[in-house]
């Protein structure tokens, strides 16, 4: 009778102990599938904001590429007095550039494509110029005060060239230097609760060392171009002083 419940006992035993392995390995398995969803919605998330992103970004474009067509709008000079804050802090009036050349550049740091396509261009006509490079001075102005702080922008510009020059200030500064150099901005739609796109202009302005606009090219200008045209306008007798 002892073997018999003994027998019994045990089968019950590793029966039971069966079950409660399933029972583990069930809990595993469901673990793993509700953690792939979790991760399968964060990326889709992530792309829904992306594509958001991208999307606006579409807008911005072709509505800067048709504010460039009108820039400058009325034949009014170009380009005037400004004074902002750059990089460091430290209060900068375009007055202090007087004796070089400036390439003169509008946009901001959460700019998701045109931007940083045109500060690229920028960076490869510095490494490129040789010493004709020290004659001019880049300049990256913010129409997005709200966000880009003196140290953002120091980050910002620093990942493109060293010798490129962040300036941002108060919203009440920033208009009247887009104003003074024609550029149009505006803030876009939000993308969601944290993040919105800023509408603008894309033109890089070359002002000689007086402060006097010499010329303008589009953000995806040919690099080689500009290298040639840059060179060119350091070079010439009536502007190289």
């Amino acid at each position: 009778m002892r073997k018999f419940i003994h027998h019994h006992w045990s089968r019950a035993q590793k029966s039971l102990a069966t079950r409660f392995g399933r029972l583990a390995l069930l809990a595993i398995l469901l673990g793993a599938l509700l953690a792939g969803l979790t991760a399968l919605w964060q990326m889709s998330s992530d792309e829904g904001r992306l594509s958001a992103l991208l999307h606006n970004a579409e807008h911005v474009n072709a509505a800067s590429h048709q504010a460039q067509l009108t820039v400058p709008p009325n034949g009014k000079p170009i380009g005037g007095t400004f004074t902002l804050v750059n990089q460091d802090g430290k209060l900068i009036h375009d007055a202090d550039f007087r004796g070089k050349f400036m390439l003169v550049y509008f946009g901001y740091t959460y700019c998701p494509d045109l931007c940083p396509t045109g500060l690229k261009v920028i960076a490869r006509a510095l490494d490129q110029l040789g010493e004709d490079a020290d004659k001019l001075q880049p300049l990256f102005i913010t129409i997005d005060p709200a966000r880009d702080t003196p140290a953002k922008m120091k980050d910002y510009v620093a990942s493109f060239h060293p010798r490129i020059i962040g300036l941002t200030g108060s919203d009440a500064q920033i208009a009247e230097a887009a104003q003074a150099y024609q550029v149009y901005y505006a803030k876009g739609d939000m993308v969601d609760d944290k993040d919105y796109v800023m509408d603008h202009s894309s033109l890089i302005y070359l002002m000689g060392p007086d402060g006097k606009f010499l010329s303008m090219y589009n953000d995806d200008v040919d690099p080689l171009q500009l290298i040639k045209a840059l060179r060119e306008a350091l070079n010439a007798p009536s502007t190289a002083k």
